[in-house]
């Protein structure tokens, strides 16, 4: 029962199937107001708890509405210009910064990687023909099976990201597979720092940032360089609790910071002519491998059938999103300060997105809330065992000589999976590489329980054995 429960939580992290157009007519998109927006957003932290959010919804050329919701985890208020985490969300902004570079003729999409990049080595010989756009598209072979990205030592540079893929292998054939793993992204970055001679937090300030106003936006290389207004939390027993982000880096591929009147700008510009016509049909153009992943953009429908194109980002603590719907000009986006288990800035997005194609969202819910309040009292009845298993400690030894002691082995069962906690995550979500603490970010209820159970039947081995 319990491998069971284990499997079905870690199942409900596992990406979701990508999202094809449907084949249906789309319907016509309603006008949005800002006071159906703010009463949407803030009946939905009312029913779920979410401590912070910001939203920016655009059309065409216009801001329909941006605005900050709730506070930060250090308690301030989220306005529109709080800079915010949007993860993943990251990767459109590097694939833009490479673009730029094609534009100039610095760089050539078809190309290998390793002409612009020396430094880019493996121990995989084949990953000297990796072409620019493979790693955009996610199609250059490397992947977290065959690369531990986020449980190896993490760098503090993209230089670093790039130097420890030295004793790496591809786990395909450059081309033939698509893998979404960040360190594509990295390499990416990298890159442009060193075709444009740039930091890259230096490239993306001049030639993205600054010509845009986003006045309120960065780009970051580890958690340790999140400001107080990016940290996010955990929801355990529908309570949000701030938390440090796990260690990791991810610049280039996750440490774009934005406000929500900052990501305005950017939705804006997607289809204001500050991109060219034809790098934007580059950017929104899918690989042979996968149909709905371009360069940085994923293209997909809304469940009404409408065409889009976005991209979402998560982290432990913090979750974004961003979405064009082309056939009407709107853009959205979404920023929340709670991490990739609760899914609310996707949840947000839908029932924007809904209530602009006319409809009416979804009523808010807290997918954790009864698993969490199960391992809760779990945990309170370990107490109780491991307390009646000491006291009847002298009692079980009166009755076991020799090899009977063995009995003893299965209360060091839950010691024993706490070790094989991330080995059953990463053959459970197809390879995707995780360390133990994140484990306790995503299911942290759970993980109270097994570290309880497991530190509970220890204690309770060892004074049987004592006896």
């Amino acid at each position: 029962m319990l491998t069971t429960t284990l499997a079905a939580l870690f199942l409900a992290v596992l990406p979701p199937a990508a999202v094809l157009p449907a084949a249906a007519v789309p319907p016509a998109a309603a006008d949005i107001s800002p006071a159906a927006v703010d009463a949407y957003v803030e009946d939905y932290r009312e029913k779920t708890g979410l401590p912070g959010v910001a939203v920016a919804i655009i059309k065409g050329t216009k801001v329909v509405h941006a605005a900050g919701y709730g506070k930060t985890a250090s308690g301030a208020p989220v306005t529109v210009d709080t800079p915010m985490a949007v993860a993943s969300v990251s990767k459109s902004f590097t694939s833009l910064a490479v673009m730029q570079l094609v534009e100039k003729g610095a760089v050539e999409l078809d190309r290998p990687v390793r002409g612009y990049l020396p430094e880019f080595e493996m121990a995989d010989p084949r990953a000297a023909v990796i072409t620019v756009r493979q790693l955009l598209h996610q199609t250059s072979g490397m992947a977290d099976s065959a690369f531990h990205e986020r449980s190896l030592p993490q760098p503090d540079s993209l230089k670093g990201a790039v130097a420890r893929l030295e004793h790496a292998r591809l786990a395909a054939a450059p081309g033939t597979t698509f893998s979404y793993h960040n360190t594509n992204y990295q390499v990416a970055a990298r890159l442009v720092e060193v075709v444009s001679g740039e930091p890259f937090a230096a490239y993306l300030k001049r030639h993205v940032f600054d010509p845009l106003g986003m006045r309120h936006s960065s780009t970051v290389d580890t958690e340790r360089d999140l400001p107080d207004s990016a940290r996010g939390h955990l929801t355990v027993l529908g309570q949000a609790f701030a938390m440090p982000e796990p260690s990791g880096f991810g610049n280039g591929s996750g440490g774009v910071l934005s406000s929500a009147g900052d990501m305005a700008r950017w939705l804006i510009a997607q289809d204001d002519g500050f991109v060219p016509v034809e790098s934007l049909k580059e950017l929104r153009t899918p690989s042979q491998q996968n149909d709905s992943y371009a360069l940085g953009w994923e293209i997909g429908a809304t469940e009404r059938g409408t065409p889009v194109i976005g991209h979402g980002g998560d982290l432990f603590t913090s979750t974004a999103e961003q979405l064009l719907l082309p056939g009407s000009g709107y853009g959205v986006a979404v920023m929340a300060n709670t991490g990739m288990a609760f899914a609310d800035s996707s949840a947000l997005l839908d029932g924007l997105v809904a209530i602009i194609e006319g409809g009416k969202p979804k009523p808010p819910s807290s997918p954790y809330l009864v698993t969490d309040v199960v391992f809760a009292l779990m945990t309170l009845a370990t107490f109780g065992l491991a307390a009646r298993g000491v006291a009847r400690s002298r009692r079980w030894a009166a009755r076991r000589r020799g090899w009977g002691r063995l009995w003893v082995l299965p209360c060091l069962a839950p010691l024993a999976l706490c070790a094989a906690v991330t080995p059953i995550f990463r053959v459970l979500a197809r390879g995707s590489d995780i360390m133990w603490i994140q484990v306790g970010y995503l299911y942290p209820a759970f993980m109270l329980w097994l570290v309880t159970a497991a530190a509970a039947g220890v204690v309770v081995t060892v004074v049987r054995l004592i006896r």
